[in-house]
């Protein structure tokens, strides 16, 4: 099974032609918009066409936050940022500026207790 991820609706379509593709991400804003369309052609050529608007994201620490935050961001999609650590052990100062931080990406810092699915592992 092999997945690829569409960042844009011209892309989303080419790997629609792309032997060997099972499903396609579309991971890009308006990706909603189209996976409608796309998916029934896609669903025609026995592949499966997904979008999702957000991620959900394990941090395991502190240092694997601040590091996350610090990287690229390379999708569009929002990042529920589930920290497996006790943010009771920040300073405000520190907690606001990593909230702030991670707002400014689009990103939301929660506890670890509210997590369900993980995407993604962030341990630094």
């Amino acid at each position: 099974m092999t997945t690829a991820c569409a960042k844009s609706r011209i892309e989303a379509q080419r790997l629609l032609d792309t032997k060997g593709i099972t499903t396609v991400e579309l991971d890009y804003e308006s990706g909603w918009q189209d996976a409608i369309e796309l998916g029934r052609l896609g669903e025609m050529l026995g592949i499966r066409v997904e979008y999702r608007g957000h991620e959900s994201i394990a941090v395991k620490s502190r240092a694997a936050l601040v590091a996350g935050l610090k990287r690229p961001k390379e999708t569009f999609r929002q990042r529920n940022l589930y920290c497996e650590f006790n943010l009771d052990r920040l300073t405000a100062n520190d907690l606001a500026a990593l909230e702030a931080k991670a707002c400014s990406l689009g990103d939301y810092i929660l506890a670890g207790h509210l997590m369900r699915d993980v995407d993604e592992v962030w341990a630094e």
